[in-house]
């Protein structure tokens, strides 16, 4: 299987900055895709932002010019860094990775880390 470990989360005062990292580790053939949600209490886990093998990148509408997703694939990593923070940025953030693993054979995967905790207070 492929476990993923988040790290990064923490309190920030608006305007600030945090850098969310996301590692994918096991027996992994290759990555298609790897993006971040967040889900806020009471509300529904949202997509924040995806990013492809292929380079290509999605982001809400919330966080356009303000969020950059990015990946190491050698590292089998995914980073979201969170420029000028507002308070409705928090949230817990999960990141999620999907690919193919090998198990014997090769088996899809659909992973989704621990979560952290993102907020944004003065």
């Amino acid at each position: 299987q492929v476990q993923l470990v988040e790290s990064g989360g923490g309190l920030v005062q608006p305007g600030g900055s945090l850098r969310l990292s996301c590692a994918a580790s096991g027996s992994i053939v290759s990555i298609s895709a790897m993006g971040w949600y967040r889900q806020a209490p009471g509300k529904e886990r949202e997509v924040v932002a995806t990013i492809r093998s292929s380079g290509n990148t999605n982001y809400a509408d919330s966080v356009k010019g303000r969020f950059t997703i990015s990946r190491d694939n050698a590292k089998n990593t995914v980073y979201l860094q969170m420029n000028s923070l507002k308070p409705e940025d928090t949230a817990v953030y999960y990141c999620n990775v999907v690919g193919v693993y090998s198990d014997y054979r090769p088996r899809v995967f659909n992973s989704w880390g621990q979560g952290t905790q993102v907020a944004v207070s003065s």
